[in-house]
This record gives C-alpha cells, sequence and structure tokens, in this order.
C-alpha cells in the first residue's frame, strides 16, 4: 500500500461546499488503496485577515506572535475537514505542524525546515486513519509556533512527502495545472503535461502562483514527483519532474508584485545588504554605482524594508514595476526568441530598464506597471513561432 500526500490550498477549503468536494477526493483516493497525508491551508483569505487586523493593532507586529497567530488559520481548515471525513464514516485526524514532528529553526515568518520526525503520522496511517496536517508551520527548539512565509503548506507537502517516502505529492488548487501563461489574462494559454523540477523553479521564482519556488528546490533534492492538478475536476494536470523537453518555452509570466528601490547617497551598500539577508528581504536586480544603490524587492516587504530605511541616510525612491519572464531549457540557444521578444515590445522600449538572459530565462523589468495586452501579444506572437 503507497503513501501519497495531498495538498490542497485555500480556495479548495473556501466554505463547507469546497470542503465536501475536497472530502470526496481525498476517500476516493484512499478507495484506491493508498494511504493518505493531507496537508491544508487557511481557508479562503483567512491568512490575509489576520494579518490585516494584526497590523491595526500595530504597523509591525512581533513577529513571534504573528507566527502564533497565523498558525491558527490552517488548525481550523485541519479541524473541519477531520470532522467531515468522520462524519462521512472515514478515520481521520488533524495534527498541527509540531504534532506532527516538524521543526524548524527560529526565523519567524520565513522559518526552514530542518527534521521531521515521522513517527506519530506513520502510528496514525498504521491505524488506517486519514492524516491532515496543518501546513506552513512547525516549531523550533524553544517549542515556538513559527511559520515558513508564503507558500510554506506546498514546502510542507513535499517535506513531509519526502520525509514518509511517499510515491507522489499532489498539490490541489483552482487551477488544472501549470499553463504556458496565466489563463486569466492569455486566452491562448493551455496546459502543460510535464515540466521539469529546474523549469517549474524558475517559474515560481519569477511570481507565478501555481507552486511556492522553495517546495520545488526540496522536490528535485529529493527527486519527489509533484502532480499540480485542481480539486474541481479529474482532469491530469501537470507533472513536475525529471522529464524530456518538449518545447523550447514553457512559460511566460508577468509580474506586477515588484518594487524598485533607489537609494541616493548611501554611505555603506555592504551594512545594508546585510541588513536585508538578516530580514529575510530577497533582493533581485542589485546594482551599486557613484553611491546610487538599485534593487528590487516583493512589495509584501515593503513594511520591513521602510523599517530598515528609517536609519539610513540617503534619498529614497520606491516605484511599482513590471517583470516579464519567459523560461524554458536551453533558451539561450535560440536568440530568435529574444529577436521576437523585442519586436513584441517596440512600442514600450523606452520603459524597459533591463534585460538578462540565462541559460533557462529571459526577464524584461520595466520601470511601471505594463498593461497585460504585451503578455497577449508575446505569448500568441511565440506560440506561432513554434516555440511554445
Amino acid at each position: 500500500m503507497e503513501t501519497i500526500v495531498l495538498k490542497f490550498g485555500g480556495s479548495s477549503l473556501s466554505d463547507n461546499i469546497n470542503l465536501n468536494i475536497v472530502a470526496k477526493k481525498i476517500i476516493e483516493l484512499k478507495e484506491e488503496g493508498n494511504k493518505i497525508i493531507c496537508v491544508v491551508s487557511a481557508q479562503g483569505k483567512t491568512t490575509d485577515r489576520l494579518i490585516k487586523e494584526a497590523k491595526e493593532l500595530s504597523a509591525v507586529p512581533n513577529e513571534r506572535e504573528m507566527d502564533a497567530l497565523l498558525s491558527t488559520g490552517e488548525q481550523v481548515s485541519a479541524s473541519k475537514l477531520a470532522i467531515l471525513l468522520t462524519m462521512l464514516g472515514h478515520k481521520a485526524i488533524s495534527l498541527t505542524g509540531w504534532q506532527a514532528g516538524i521543526y524548524t529553526n527560529s526565523d519567524y515568518q520565513s522559518s526552514k525546515i530542518i527534521n521531521i520526525d515521522v513517527t506519530r503520522m506513520n502510528k496514525e496511517l498504521d491505524q488506517g486513519k486519514i492524516v491532515i496536517v496543518t501546513g506552513f508551520q512547525g516549531v523550533d527548539e524553544k517549542q515556538n509556533i513559527t511559520t515558513l512565509g508564503r507558500g510554506g503548506s506546498d514546502t510542507t507537502a513535499v517535506a513531509i512527502a519526502a520525509a514518509v517516502k511517499a510515491a507522489h505529492c499532489y498539490i490541489f488548487s483552482d487551477v488544472d495545472g501549470v499553463y504556458t501563461a496565466d489563463p486569466r489574462d492569455v486566452k491562448l494559454a493551455h496546459k502543460l503535461n510535464s515540466i521539469s523540477y529546474e523549469e517549474m523553479s524558475y517559474i515560481s521564482g519569477e511570481g507565478a502562483k501555481v507552486l511556492h519556488d522553495r517546495c520545488v528546490e526540496l522536490a528535485e533534492k529529493y527527486n519527489m514527483p509533484i502532480i499540480a492538478a485542481c480539486t474541481f475536476n479529474k482532469n491530469k494536470g501537470t507533472e513536475i519532474a525529471d522529464c524530456m523537453e518538449e518545447t523550447v518555452i514553457k512559460s511566460i509570466i508577468k509580474n506586477d508584485n515588484i518594487l524598485t528601490i533607489q537609494i541616493d547617497g548611501i554611505n555603506n551598500q555592504y551594512e545594508l545588504l546585510k541588513k536585508l539577508i538578516k530580514n529575510n528581504i530577497k533582493i533581485g536586480k542589485y546594482n551599486f554605482e557613484n553611491e546610487k544603490l538599485t534593487f528590487t524587492i516583493n512589495k509584501e516587504k515593503r513594511a520591513k524594508l521602510e523599517k530598515i530605511l528609517d536609519k539610513e541616510k540617503g534619498k529614497t525612491t520606491i516605484n511599482s514595476v513590471t517583470k516579464i519572464s519567459i523560461v524554458g531549457s536551453g533558451i539561450s540557444n535560440h536568440m530568435e526568441i529574444l529577436e521576437t521578444v523585442l519586436k513584441v515590445l517596440e512600442d514600450i522600449k523606452d520603459n524597459i530598464i533591463d534585460i538578462d538572459v540565462s541559460a533557462c530565462k529571459i526577464s524584461v523589468l520595466f520601470d511601471s506597471i505594463i498593461e497585460t495586452k504585451y503578455l497577449n501579444d508575446l505569448h500568441n506572437s511565440l506560440l506561432e513561432k513554434k516555440y511554445i
């Protein structure tokens, strides 16, 4: 009997109707002869609501207490699902991250898993129970509740799958799998049957919301196949694993969740950089010239950054920008792709502030938010030339 790990996102658990759909899918997979561990996110917009309420109390809440607060969302999902499965005649138990044996370091709000003791989970599985684990959280060596940061439930699921030597890890959400572009923005976007770990890691890192990049890196490390599929239908989904190339380009991502930071007259860039790293602020494009420092960050880190910059000398300018990334293995061997990209973006060439070409990615950074029209035009031009 194989063990499989299923992860359900917040949209899949948003209300009791969806909870029943999730329960039905779990039961179907269990009745196929599988042992089931299910990892759950908080319901719907619960995490956003809790963050908003905390910030009404404090502009920069204590990080330890924020982790304690935010961990409650997943606990609600897990216990509700266990109650429902039990009512439907299937033995089930909910476990918090620490009850499931998930141990992390003490970097609140962005902790890393350092060990998983699978004893409790295996014991419950051996008793025929469906084990439901709260995603996104664990406990440090001092028994403080910690969280893994945004998308941390994906990481929890893959880490557990690797620890219990599961056959597969399923990541269920409200989309069918990984697409060549966001299907809400690009009508001709189509689903991929498979994609390599490396390509998926790039896609996630560039802002696509299908999977968290940390979970993909973990899956590659332990060679754990991930299947990204939809909760609400039986379509096959996309397998993320070691796979052969099918097309050059796998996906095009438009990311508007980026800020450019420019600091004029900074005295010590290295001290600032160390502070950013210590506060888990991931930086993108980085340039220092003539006492002018420029770099990019995700918008969600703005409050943390501004707290750091309050103590820095120099004039700071912050702008919202767009980055479009074209991802595919060996893309740098096809310079005609870059030629097509530049041709499509000709109308807004004056807004381009950086172009980066690597083995698996072409990224174009703009000085402002650009229209989705250009994402459509780019996707359709590359599709027409059979690069997608």
